[in-house]
């Protein structure tokens, strides 16, 4: 283990092989047995300030939600106490320069009050790598232990031993965190801190970094976080879930446990069983569930997957639920027999939920439409259900942090691969005939192969947009370029004109609060996924200008960016990489002024039609992940009239 000095600095991936998350540990003696501190980290952009609140996490707000840094909690030792931190350095955001770890203490209690304060550093497979000793405390309520820091691409760990006498409150403000601390406000003492919420749950992102150390908490809708704590011996542990996808025998069983989860958390959590339920006329009221109810259905009985009732002033709303997982498509006789049954008994509606979304408000079954004169046959994809369930549980809040924690683990249990409730995964038994159809130039307009391939293009869009959404909680959607009057149909047409062409397919995808459409082509010709954006230009003077201003944005973005700088009322000009730009950025300068940059970064292009590792579908979320983080995030809407020229 190499022993630190102030100062001192080393690589870590020199120190180990092991892939994986870090761990650091910080731990100290007190010679009275009663001496405690908090723990707290500081994710650091390259100005030397956090982004937002939500980059400073304390006992309060112990992990950020994508896991790339968790609080583990206290560990009593032989002579005092460890806190243990781990942080994911592959996981943190391209704009995090430096991951600053400190303490402090409270009540007046100074960090010369107690011995042995260390720090070590361990890699995934538990090795201790590093350690460093901090002597020579004195009235500091607050040490900055050490920081991790990007030096190109590499990480690397910094002995820091920096003391401040200002407290949490100060070492806070000088990373750009505004804390409230309420003149004549006594500090909260350690038993009177929030309650450690349900494994999966914490307060919510507006209230938990609110507030460092007061006794006041606003009440306010709950939302999830991730794990705050682990205890397991290896990093192959999984915790145990609430709803477990092990054991399925067969297709049936999966349904069956898809479906009582589903409508078991319906139940519980009302804010969520409203929402689902709302899209279909349900009124408001008491709800209640049943699983694989019985009816007579003339000689027989059938039996549908699900059963919901909603009770309210005196009226009774009832659906049906048939439920398909996996790759299982709706049966017509089924879904006609559940129909005739929901009439029989007054019911009304029929709800069907599978991995398959409808186009265009309709159904992805065509049945009788006698059999829906007096009740409606209404569609849900899981993409939608997972969708509603991060919004509440990730953005929007629930009431309670149980109900948090309980979407948390439907959400768990609607992304493993064995429940079979991933969503749309699956492009379909055209989608190889029309590619190798395109690569040998044999394919056609009015090959109906074709206009499946279209549709489910769509319906991957769609989805695309619901998981965006329910990551983001924007209102994710695609944009609609149409002729007046035109139909759905007719756009389809195009993209199928499209695929006969030039053997591509596009969709343009609008997040809110980013520079501009996100635009997704698939060219089936040569293998690619392309994403795009075009960006505004600042308003600068002179052409270098306005590049040094999108460069400086782009200090993190992948080399491989290809940049266009667009004149006004030109679709193109100047074109170089980015890796060269950050050399020259006079190789964008054209004969005419900036007026956009057009954004494009290119990856491979998965061949299989479903989402495995090599699939066309997981290419895609990919690609577009990859260039909303790296690249659309970063550019700033409207800073080009707030920078300085440079």
């Amino acid at each position: 283990m190499l022993q630190m000095s102030k100062g001192g600095n080393v690589g870590i991936s020199g120190l180990s092989e092991a892939a994986g998350p870090v761990s650091l540990t910080l731990g100290w003696t007190d010679p009275t047995g009663e001496g405690e501190a908090d723990v707290s980290v500081l994710l650091v952009a390259a100005d030397g300030k956090v982004r937002g609140d939500d980059d400073f996490f304390f006992y309060n707000h112990p992990s950020s939600e994508d896991g790339s840094v968790q609080l583990l909690g206290k560990t009593p030792t032989g002579s005092g106490n460890e806190d243990r931190i781990q942080v994911d350095l592959a996981a943190l955001p391209a704009e995090i320069h430096n991951v600053t770890i400190a303490a402090s203490r409270y009540e007046g209690a100074t960090f010369g009050e107690l011995d042995d304060l260390r720090l070590t550093l361990s890699d995934s497979a538990g090795e201790s790598l590093l350690a460093f000793d901090i002597t020579g405390a004195t009235v500091e309520t607050a040490f900055v232990f050490g920081e991790l820091y990007r030096r190109g691409e590499e990480w690397k760990f910094r002995a820091v031993g920096q003391g401040y006498e200002s407290g949490l409150a100060g070492l806070a403000a000088e990373f750009g965190i505004a804390v409230q601390d309420d003149e004549g406000e006594q500090p909260v003492e350690a038993e009177e801190r929030p309650p450690a919420e349900p494994d999966g749950g914490s307060a919510s992102g507006t209230e938990k970094a609110a507030k460092v150390r007061t006794g006041r908490r606003a009440v306010k809708k709950s939302t999830l976080a991730p794990p705050k704590t682990s205890l397991a011996d290896h990093v192959n542990w999984q915790n145990a879930r609430l709803f477990s996808v092990n054991g399925f025998r067969n297709d049936q069983e999966r349904e069956s446990r898809a479906t009582s989860t589903l409508l078991a958390v319906m139940t519980q959590v009302p804010e969520f069983g409203r929402r689902v339920t709302a899209r279909f006329g349900a009124p408001a009221g008491a709800m209640q569930t049943f699983a694989e109810a019985t009816f007579k259905h003339g000689e027989s009985t059938v039996r549908p997957d699900g059963v919901v009732r909603v009770s309210r002033a005196g009226r009774i709303w009832t659906a049906l639920i048939e439920t398909k997982t996996g790759g299982n498509p709706l049966r017509r006789e089924q879904v006609e027999s559940y129909l005739e049954v929901a009439s029989r008994n007054g019911y009304e509606t029929v709800i069907t939920l599978s991995n398959d979304l409808a186009l265009d408000g309709g159904h992805p079954v065509a049945v009788d439409g006698r059999k829906t004169r007096k009740v409606a046959l209404q569609h849900l994809s899981w993409a939608e259900v997972a969708h509603e369930a991060r919004l509440l549980c990730r953005h929007e809040g629930v009431s309670s942090p149980v109900h948090a924690w309980l979407l948390g683990e439907l959400l768990h249990y609607l992304e493993q691969d064995n429940a079979g409730c991933q969503g749309f995964q699956n492009m379909g038994a055209s989608w190889v005939p029309v590619r190798d159809a395109i690569a040998e130039g044999t394919l056609r307009a009015g090959d109906k192969r074709a206009v499946q391939v279209a549709e489910n293009w769509e319906k991957l869009t769609r989805q695309l947009c619901l998981r965006l959404g329910g990551e983001t909680g924007l209102a994710v959607a695609p944009v609609v370029r149409k002729k007046r009057g035109e139909d759905p149909k007719a756009q389809r047409a195009r993209t199928v004109d499209a695929l006969v062409g030039s053997g591509r397919m596009s969709a343009e995808i609008r997040i809110p609060g980013t520079a501009g459409p996100l635009l997704v082509e698939a060219d089936l010709r040569t293998g690619h996924i392309e994403t795009t954006a075009i960006v505004p230009s600042a308003d600068r003077a002179r052409a270098l200008t306005r590049i040094n201003w999108l460069l400086r944005q782009l200090s993190e973005a992948p080399n491989e960016l290809r940049i266009e700088a667009l004149p006004a009322g030109r679709d193109s000009g100047p074109c170089e990489l980015l890796k060269n730009l950050r050399a020259e950025p006079g190789l964008l300068v054209g004969d005419g002024e900036i007026a956009s940059f057009k954004l494009s970064l290119r990856a491979g292009m998965g061949t299989k039609r479903g989402t495995e590792e090599s699939g066309f579908i997981r290419s895609v979320d990919a690609a577009v992940d990859r260039f909303h983080e790296e690249v659309l995030k970063v550019i700033k809407v409207g800073s080009g009239a707030d920078e300085q020229p440079g």
